[in-house]
């Protein structure tokens, strides 16, 4: 009979306990002896005389442990400490009794350990395991516990030992038990913590072997392989695997490695896949912004982050990414109204102050960006331990530097860089690159070469810092010695085809057409994914473009295009040359708006805008694009000439001969690669035909538009 006492289980009859025996693993106990143990001798009389004594202890062992089954079952339901006591209690007496059994001690240690009394568990499940090597239950169970232990993975040596403590225990489960799937994912990830990325390689493929489908085993085997780079492998595994039934997070991981491959528009095509299959999920439309930022698609980009910002209404990093995108296309309002929701968020964050200032700087307000940066770089010194954020403080000054550039107020700029390569080995290198750039921004070419030499001297097996010196030279049309450091990184892997571009740029800027093509074609031939595919055909157009073979040029620039619809560089490059030759100027305009459209504050496409404009004689629209031009690259001497070629067809001479003047100023301070003869040439003419109608001229020309 049973009664319930205080909410709690009580058994009254042994006989009831008795028959349970046969129900609650009775037959586990017996199992060593139906293990094919050696026959025994026949009993003499002093075995039979004990045989009653040892039944009666077979018995109690049996109703002890079934006992503390039971009492272990009510714990698990009503975790009073009380019964998990009473539980530990029954299973010792019955160990008491019979103390070769392995499956009382794995019973007892898992008491132990559903109770926190962890070592008391690893200690029964290593007595279980002593007596039987094979228990199946004593190995999970300290795999359970050593894993429980770990925490943060690799963080001191008790955590290395327990690591390797609960490999060994999920390597035995495998030798048992080959197809236990769960084990060999444990081992898997834990050999990864080990840096044993082969065998979890080995797991991982022996578990997809007898499971394709299986969908943990896919994913962690994906991400094994992009985490070694090996992203078009992982490609090819998830797209095997890529059904209409496979779950969102295997479409997100397939996003990822496409992205790590920087084949954008298939990490597109795969997130999207992801977002349809679970379209509350933040981390799928995180991962399909950003294909699509990468691809410019800053309207489409945009969409996400405002869905994004509802499914995460108090994660500021959402409205950061809005604003950012809002003022790439142009929509200063909103980019503030985004920007202040983010500092509500996440008051006196440096990645939003910057934001800010580059809002600011779009607007051309730039002594508000100056103001912004300055005051939060002050606040942040002012601080206790200021100085200690170096990242923020470097951050800041990077912005701070380029706004002083924007002002052409280099020295200024310079000074400021000089603060951020103090902050640490961190940021050195990054401000040392930016005082070279601000000094080949002010055509101080020299000094740029110079302190390029220096760094170089300091880093000498730094890339960047070779190609940027390499760059200099090739502005300085040395071909030769720009190609000879180009060269020197070249190792025969993947990392050439970027190389190679590099060396094809400066031979096109020393008129060394015939080998930059070759150069170009190299990277091309090297390319192993479509946004290395598009650069090779982009310089290849250039190169063209440069020796006046349109027909070709306009061939690899469609290439791009049709790889990449949105590529603004190569929409607008075609666009322009259509327009600077007065042919298919309606195609033109077509090609320079889906430019514009994607970054609206771009000079250099506004610019090929109005030129269009000019070329159809659509005047008012010609000078609205201009003077936007203008107030983004007032230094260019193209889009100046382009300014006043509009002001004198416009009858606006006296303007018209200012800009012909700027233009040729500013054609005075190019560097050689830069400096185009042939345009000078054009410029001066216009400005001669401006200074002949002005002489001619009796009255006043109407104010200059503002």
């Amino acid at each position: 009979m049973r009664l319930f006492h205080n909410g709690v289980l009580q058994l009254h009859s042994r006989g009831i306990v008795n028959a349970a025996i046969g129900i609650v693993l009775a037959g586990a106990l017996l199992a060593p002896a139906r293990a094919g143990a050696p026959p025994q001798a026949p009993a003499n009389s002093q075995t039979q005389a004990t045989a009653p004594s040892s039944a009666a202890s077979h018995e109690d062992a049996y109703y002890n442990f079934t006992l503390g089954h039971l009492q272990e079952l009510q714990y698990e339901a009503m975790s009073t400490s009380d019964l998990a006591d009473q539980s530990i209690a029954s299973y010792k007496k019955a160990l008491e009794l019979d103390p070769n059994s392995a499956v009382i001690h794995e019973r007892l240690a898992e008491i132990y350990a559903k109770s926190q009394h962890i070592r008391d568990a690893v200690v029964e499940a290593q007595e279980a395991l002593k007596i039987d090597p094979n228990d199946i239950s004593a190995h999970r169970l300290l795999a359970r516990i050593y894993v429980r232990t770990l925490g943060d993975f690799g963080a001191g040596e008790v955590q290395q030992e327990n690591l390797g403590k609960a490999v060994e225990q999920f390597q035995a489960i495998l030798k048992v038990e080959p197809r236990d799937v769960y084990s060999a994912l444990w081992l898997a990830r834990l050999y990864r913590y080990q840096n044993k990325q082969s065998d979890a390689e080995k797991v991982l493929r022996s578990v997809i072997q007898h499971d394709p489908d299986n969908a943990p085993a896919l994913q962690q085997l994906s991400q094994l392989l992009m985490d070694e780079g090996r992203s078009r492998e992982a490609i090819d595994l998830l797209t095997q695997s890529a059904s209409d039934s496979s779950s969102p997070d295997s479409y997100d991981l397939l996003g990822d490695a496409y992205s790590q491959a920087r084949d954008f528009p298939k990490a597109e095509e795969a997130y999207r896949k992801a977002v349809e299959g679970d379209p509350d999920d933040p981390g799928h439309r995180h991962g399909l912004a950003e294909a699509l930022m990468a691809q410019k698609k800053y309207a489409e980009a945009l969409d996400q982050y405002q869905k994004l910002s509802e499914l995460e209404p108090g994660t500021a990093e959402n409205y950061i990414r809005m604003g950012e995108l809002q003022r790439q296309l142009g929509k200063f309002a909103d980019a503030e109204s985004s920007l202040a929701r983010a500092k509500q968020l996440a008051p006196g964050s440096p990645e939003i102050l910057d934001d800010e200032a580059l809002l600011y700087q779009d607007e051309g307000r730039y002594a508000d960006a100056v103001r912004v940066l300055a005051d939060t770089i002050a606040a942040i010194k002012s601080q206790a331990g200021g100085d200690q954020n170096a990242g923020a403080l470097a951050l800041l000054y990077e912005q701070l530097g380029h706004v002083y550039v924007m002002q052409q107020k280099y020295p200024t700029a310079i000074e400021t860089f000089e603060e951020m390569v103090k902050l640490g080995p961190d940021s050195q290198k990054r401000g040392e690159l930016l005082m070279i750039d601000a000094y080949r921004e002010s055509h101080d070419l020299d000094h740029a070469i110079a302190e390029a030499q220096k760094a170089l001297g300091s880093f000498p097996d730094d890339p960047d810092f070779t190609v940027t010196l390499a760059m200099l030279y090739g502005e300085k049309t040395d071909t030769a010695s720009a190609t000879k450091l180009l060269q020197g990184l070249l190792k025969g892997d993947e990392s050439d085809q970027q190389i190679y571009l590099d060396i094809a740029q400066v031979q096109q800027r020393g008129k060394k057409y015939v080998e930059a093509e070759q150069s170009a074609a190299k990277a091309e031939q090297m390319a192993k994914d479509a946004s290395a595919r598009e650069a090779a055909w982009f310089m290849q157009g250039a190169i063209y473009e440069r020796q006046k073979k349109f027909d070709l040029a306009e061939q690899q620039f469609r290439k791009v295009i049709e790889s990449n619809p949105n590529d603004a560089p190569a929409l607008n490059y075609l666009g322009y040359m259509l327009a600077d030759r007065g042919v298919r100027l309606d195609e033109a305009t077509s090609l320079i708006n889906r430019a514009v459209k994607q970054e609206p504050n771009n000079g250099a496409y506004l610019d090929s805008l109005g030129w269009v404009y000019y070329k159809q004689n659509k005047l008012t629209e010609a000078e609205e694009y201009m003077r936007k031009a203008v107030e983004h690259e007032g230094n260019d001497p193209t889009i100046l000439s382009h300014m006043g070629d509009v002001y004198l067809k416009l009858g606006q001479t006296e303007h018209a001969a200012e800009l012909f003047e700027r233009s040729l100023s500013e054609w005075q301070k190019a560097s050689p690669a830069d400096y185009e003869a042939d345009k000078v040439t054009e410029v001066e003419a216009r400005l001669k035909t401006a200074k002949k109608r002005l002489a001619q001229k009796s009255s006043p020309e109407p104010a200059k538009p503002q």
